[in-house]
């Protein structure tokens, strides 16, 4: 189960991210353990692997904007970096980016779990 402790040793601005729920904290660790489950992790995945490069756009944008809005700025950061290097759609090698991504998913899912 994600603490707010939990989150802050992650590297997440609770602070920001609550704020922006109202500092709700239920309400707020609700939204990141939803946003853990986004489909857009696999839709990003899958658009670089195909070189569908809006495809991977957008589902790297949607991520941006989910995690920005919850401050969870170790996996905000990447998919930031990502987002504006699909930006003007051209090829190049993302796997590293994407490797970050979905490690530092992982590692918050695991603190999820326990």
């Amino acid at each position: 189960m994600l603490t707010m402790d939990a989150l802050r040793r992650f590297g997440a601005n609770t602070e920001e991210g609550l704020g922006r729920c109202l500092n709700d904290e239920g309400f707020y660790l609700e939204l990141v353990n939803m946003v853990l489950g986004d489909a857009g992790f696999e839709k990003l995945a899958a658009a670089l692997e195909g070189k569908d490069w809006q495809a991977a756009f957008e589902a790297a944008h949607s991520l941006k904007g989910s995690l920005g809005n919850l401050a969870l700025t170790p996996i905000y950061a990447p998919t930031s970096e990502l987002t504006e290097r699909l930006r003007g759609g051209r090829e190049a090698d993302y796997a590293a980016l994407l490797t970050e991504i979905l490690s530092r998913r992982d590692a918050l899912l695991a603190l999820r779990e326990g």
